[in-house]
Formats: structure tokens, C-alpha cells, sequence
């Protein structure tokens, strides 16, 4: 018979190591006090012997999702246990979190887990990358701990994209957020504005600027596409007048406008008896990026 070998993706530097395929069955025996590493083997470890983690990238916690959680651990247990390291004459949580909070919530004593001796940075990294690929971080969290890793390790937007199986762009998306101001970063966490508003906000430079669209757009329930509308409009405010206007057919005006919503930029159609030229304008590289990439999906 063919051996089956459980193929797994490599989670971060280090991780294929500390994280073994197989687990062994046997029952787990209650541990009434700190005891060695044990490998593999899952143990039921006190609840009140393990700390919180303080590489914990997550801010939030959905009470609805964690009280649902616990009210499931009552009836079946925690099915899938947590990862902790040894931390002086206690514990402290690797991955977990969430199942060791619904299980204090559930009134259970001890927790199963898997005993691991890490490092600071491998317990960091294992952290960072875990709640990442579950991709139910809040767009900040994931931007934040992006950051970190980069902050933390010198890893460049490719080897976390790597890392996490996420694209480039999408990483280099997450860590502008950061350059938002920070009433700006707080309604994107508090669900006030949308991952999708907060890019459509990147192209101006003014922080002001973007404060004030911003509050406009929470307060009037604009659509990413609005929004965008508004951010063309302060980059490319009307000129009061125009020594000679430039003539448009109304179809070709219809079209620049609608390639302006689409790019988030300046569009300018010259057409002479069906040919001419398509002229766009950006203001920085961000813009220069983000056409691209539309352009590209095109």
C-alpha cells in the first residue's frame, strides 16, 4: 500500500520544522503543573497555566463568532489544539487564541495543546503568518502585521507574499493603509470605511483633504465608486474659466469620463474623425501603479 504523506505549505522561516505533520493519538493526560516540551504529543494543559500572547497581531475579537465558539467547545470540545511554549514555571500561547478565550468562556479548566521551544522571533513569525492566512483580520491588523514582519525580520513585500500565499500587490495595498491618517486608520478598523474606500483615498496627498472626504463618505454611505468619483474632482478641480474651451462630442466626453471613474485619474480623448490619442495623467507613482494594474486586469 502507498504510504500517504500530507503535503503542507511552509507558513514562515522556520515553520516546516515546528510544525510536523503527524500528531500522536494517544489520550492526553491532564497536566496539574508545568512539565518539558513533549513534542508531538497533545496534552491538556490549565487553563490558568497559559498566558496570552503578546505577539498577538489581532485587536478585535467578534463576540457573537467567540460566544458561538464556546457554546460549540461545551458540546464537543476544543477539536483542534492550541500551540503553546514553555515561559518560565507557565505557558505561553503560540496560536490559539481564539479557541483559548471560547474555552475560559465555556468553563473549561484545562485546554489541549501542543508544547513547542521557540524562539521569540519563530513564536512572532508563527503568530503574524497564522492570522494572516486565516484572512479575518481587520484590514489595519493585516496592514500592522505586514509592517511587523517587514519591521521585524527585513522581509520585503515578495518574501511575505510568499510567506503568506497572498500577491505583491495586494501585500503593498495592506501597507499603504499605514500612510492614512490615523482618524482615517480608525474608521477603516471601526468598519466606517471599506478596504476598497481607503485605496479609492490614497491618490490625494493633502491629510485634511482625505480627513474631510472621508467623514463625507461615512456620513452620506458613498460607494467605492462615488468616492472615487470625489477624490478626480479635488485632484482635478474645473477650471473657473477657460479662454477657449476645448470641443468634445458628448460620446467622447461620456468616455473620459467614465475612464476617470475606472483609473481614479485625469483622461483626455483627442479624437479627429476616429483617430487621435488617449492621454493620461498621474500625479505620483502610486497613481502610476494602480492604472497599471487596472489597465493590466483589462
Amino acid at each position: 500500500m502507498t504510504t500517504m504523506i500530507e503535503k503542507r505549505k511552509v507558513l514562515g522561516r522556520g515553520l516546516e520544522s515546528l510544525l510536523p505533520a503527524s500528531r500522536a493519538t494517544a489520550a492526553p493526560a491532564v497536566a496539574t503543573a508545568p512539565a518539558p516540551p513533549t513534542g508531538d504529543m497533545v496534552r491538556e494543559l490549565p487553563i490558568d497555566h497559559i498566558d496570552r500572547n503578546p505577539y498577538q497581531t489581532r485587536t478585535q475579537w467578534d463576540e457573537t463568532a467567540l460566544n458561538e465558539l464556546a457554546a460549540s467547545i461545551r458540546v464537543s470540545g476544543v477539536l483542534q489544539p492550541v500551540t503553546v511554549r514553555p515561559h518560565g514555571d507557565r505557558f505561553q500561547l503560540i496560536t490559539g487564541e481564539r479557541r483559548w478565550r471560547a474555552s475560559q468562556l465555556a468553563g473549561k479548566t484545562t485546554v489541549p495543546a501542543i508544547v513547542r521551544q521557540v524562539s521569540n522571533e519563530q513564536a512572532m513569525e508563527m503568530t503574524i503568518i497564522e492570522n494572516l492566512q486565516r484572512e479575518d483580520l481587520n484590514p489595519m491588523e493585516q496592514a500592522r502585521a505586514y509592517e511587523r514582519l517587514a519591521r521585524e525580520f527585513s522581509l520585503t513585500q515578495e518574501q511575505m507574499a510568499q510567506r503568506t500565499g497572498k500577491d505583491r500587490s495586494s501585500v503593498a495595498n495592506f501597507m499603504r493603509l499605514l500612510k492614512l491618517p490615523a482618524e482615517v486608520q480608525a474608521m477603516v478598523e471601526g468598519n466606517k470605511l471599506s478596504f476598497g474606500h481607503a485605496k479609492a483615498l490614497m491618490p490625494l496627498e493633502s491629510p485634511e483633504a482625505i480627513i474631510r472626504l472621508a467623514q463625507r463618505v461615512a456620513t452620506l454611505s458613498m460607494s467605492v465608486r462615488q468616492t472615487e468619483g470625489a477624490v478626480v474632482n479635488l485632484l482635478n478641480p474645473p477650471e473657473k474659466k477657460q479662454p477657449e474651451e476645448r470641443q468634445v462630442d458628448p460620446n467622447v466626453r461620456e468616455v473620459e469620463r467614465e475612464m476617470e471613474r475606472n483609473l481614479g485619474v485625469r483622461v483626455q480623448i483627442a479624437d479627429r474623425k476616429g483617430k487621435g490619442k488617449i492621454v493620461i495623467e498621474y500625479k505620483s507613482l502610486e497613481d502610476f501603479d494602480r492604472v497599471v494594474e487596472v489597465l493590466q486586469r483589462r
